[in-house]
């Protein structure tokens, strides 16, 4: 796994110290030793777990956009928001989950690499979180969480105007873009770039669509937990506005 992260890291133009390396390689070992009792990870071969949760993580920093305070919407096993922590200490993160005993396992995470401090862990779903810390943030990630149209009303709410929305997607991610337009729009969210990143030692690429807060989210959004899913924003709007919004 070092030798993963240390090459892999020059492949994507980025610098991590030893320290930093070691703190990964810790990370990855208590990954794999609390997924044995619990379920946070389906990958557990040590090359993958290095190139597909950090290296991928790691692509986010290529947005030049993850600064000031952070929040990861729906981190699981923390990724890529702890990673992130690790390659870049300054930030001020907040590791949000529904499941409390995720939580519990980032916290042990964070309590064995020594970077407790600057962390916060909040036990909730997305759309109370949304409500209580409306912009609050300076960069939003959300890796694997949820389809384009309904992430953008978890977590667009959460950035102060000015902010990015830094969502890591799949090769559908133009298609899910496409039918989330309205809906990034309606939340004061405009796309600014898609960027391409192709992962290091694998033929793996994903995207990370780049979205800024230019206008207030409206009061309503997030909805309670549940109806964003249910009943996306286009949805809605389709019964209630005009076509050309």
């Amino acid at each position: 796994m070092k030798n993963i992260l240390t090459e892999g890291t020059k492949k994507l133009g980025l610098s991590l110290s030893d320290l930093q390396i070691g703190q990964m390689e810790e990370y990855k070992r208590l990954l794999l030793e609390w997924n044995e009792k619990m379920n946070l990870t389906a990958i557990t071969e040590e090359q993958e777990v290095a190139i597909k949760h950090f290296l991928d993580s790691l692509t986010t920093l290529l947005t030049e956009k993850v600064q000031g305070r952070v929040i990861d919407v729906g981190t699981g096993a923390g990724f890529p928001g702890m990673v992130l922590k690790i390659a870049k200490p300054e930030i001020e993160l907040t590791l949000l989950d529904s499941l409390n005993k995720r939580i519990n396992f980032l916290q042990t995470v964070a309590d064995t690499l020594d970077i407790r401090d600057g962390i916060r862990f909040v036990h909730a779903r997305a759309e109370d979180a949304g409500q209580k810390e409306k912009g609050q943030f300076d960069t939003v990630v959300s890796r694997a969480v949820a389809n384009l149209r309904v992430l953008s009303e978890l977590c667009i709410p959460f950035l102060k105007i000015g902010g990015y929305f830094l969502a890591l997607k799949g090769p559908l991610a133009e298609e899910e873009l496409q039918e989330a337009k309205r809906a990034i729009h309606i939340l004061g969210g405009e796309v600014e770039e898609i960027v391409t990143c192709e992962i290091p030692f694998s033929d793996l690429s994903h995207k990370i669509i780049v979205i800024k807060k230019v206008r207030q989210t409206p009061r309503q959004y997030p909805r309670k937990a549940g109806i964003p899913t249910k009943t996306p924003i286009d949805s809605c709007y389709n019964l209630k506005k005009p076509a050309f919004l």
